[in-house]
């Protein structure tokens, strides 16, 4: 897990430096694009969204129906191999995902599927984007039209099986024929409002898709594809980020300040950094690249779930990931020390789910110019 994470960090944090203009050279903003990546070994199949949540590493189900996460260790019971799940091979390394999008008027359960993804970094307002993946038919089932992706500022989380009510920001308006292989869908779109998670799946009702059967003797009754190797990158010109007037590069560094560092993800349980926290922390590695004598300590906190002992080794953890981020990009370990308050230093209530998650946080206090 240690190594992972570490190779997480490099490769993001190369990717996105360099100020590329060409579309070519614009980093890919979906982590864990070709479902490579398991939080857990999937020994079984997926009954409820929050299955494939917890199986798949950064993707999720926003719903209580589950999509599928195929690879070499997934066993797929032999009642749904012999309908052909599962049969394909991956379109890139042994991995890929599966969602139903079609099939609610005629009583299928879990009609509607979707997979959701964090971005490493939001959506720029009236920026211009492409959005690629690869898709394929579950022999048998039918095809459709509309596949395609929403955003959204917040992570959708709901515990209903109904289709999701969403304005896709881009789909596909023909049938998509991937019965004889994968296909690659590709749409460009420009970004609406600032978003964090982007949807893939279908977020049009029945009545509203059309559908057509890959051969005459076709019986299945809904639409099945399997999805690999997702892309969404900045299309040319690349418009600046808006920096708000709180943003961290525009702190004034003072001794004894404490900063409380925004959109900071880890793993559930863990000190992991996700993919998403690199936007933030390089604003950091920033600061404190303009300011080379200034030393902090980051200080990590957790809300009062768990024992004392635990969460006290949980925020040590999670604040000495953020330490050895910036030592890894060049900051020199003399600067920046860690420690840990577990649940000693809550700003918020541990009643509701809000303010636990307000008291869930890494901050750091400079401690000399």
């Amino acid at each position: 897990m240690k190594y992972f994470s570490l190779i997480t960090i490099i490769l993001l944090f190369l990717q996105s430096t360099p100020k590329a203009q060409s579309e070519k050279e614009q980093p890919n903003l979906v982590p864990n694009a070709g479902f490579e990546l398991f939080a857990s070994t999937p020994m079984g199949w997926f009954y409820r969204g929050e299955h494939f949540s917890q199986a798949m590493k950064y993707w999720t189900s926003p719903t209580a129906t589950s999509p599928d996460a195929y690879g070499p260790r997934v066993r797929v019971p032999a009642s749904w191999a012999d309908k052909g799940f599962g049969k394909i091979k991956a379109h890139g390394g042994g991995a890929f995902a599966g969602i139903t999008a079609y099939g609610c008027e005629k009583g299928k359960p879990h009609c509607r599927e979707y997979i959701q993804i964090q971005l490493s970094e939001p959506l720029v307002p009236k920026q211009d984007y492409i959005l690629e993946f690869f898709y394929a038919n579950l022999p048998y089932s039918l095809q459709i039209n509309n596949l395609g992706a929403c955003f959204s500022k917040k992570k959708v989380n709901t515990q209903m099986e109904e289709p999701l009510v969403m304005t896709p920001a881009v789909s596909e308006k023909n049938i998509m024929n991937g019965s004889a292989g994968w296909k690659k869908f590709s749409k460009k779109f420009k970004a609406g409002e600032e978003a964090e998670f982007m949807l893939l799946g279908n977020f049009f009702t029945d009545s509203q898709t059309m559908t057509e059967k890959a051969r005459l003797n076709d019986t299945l009754n809904y639409a099945y594809y399997y999805i690999d190797d997702v892309l969404l990158k900045k299309v040319p010109p690349i418009l600046p980020i808006p920096v708000p007037d709180d943003d961290l590069t525009r702190i004034k560094v003072e001794p004894g300040k404490v900063v409380q560092l925004k959109n900071i993800y880890f793993e559930t349980d863990g000190s992991d950094l996700e993919p998403r926290s690199f936007f933030e922390l390089k604003k950091l590695l920033l600061l404190m690249r303009r300011n080379p004598t200034m030393k902090i300590e980051v200080r990590g906190h957790t809300d009062n779930q768990g024992t004392d002992e635990y969460n006290l080794k949980l925020s040590a953890d999670r604040a000495k990931s953020v330490v050895n981020f910036l030592v890894y990009n060049g900051i020199k370990p003399y600067r920046v020390k860690s420690k840990g308050f577990g649940e000693t230093m809550m700003i918020a209530e541990n009643e509701t789910e809000e303010g636990r998650q307000m008291n869930r946080r890494v901050e750091f206090i400079i401690l000399s110019k």
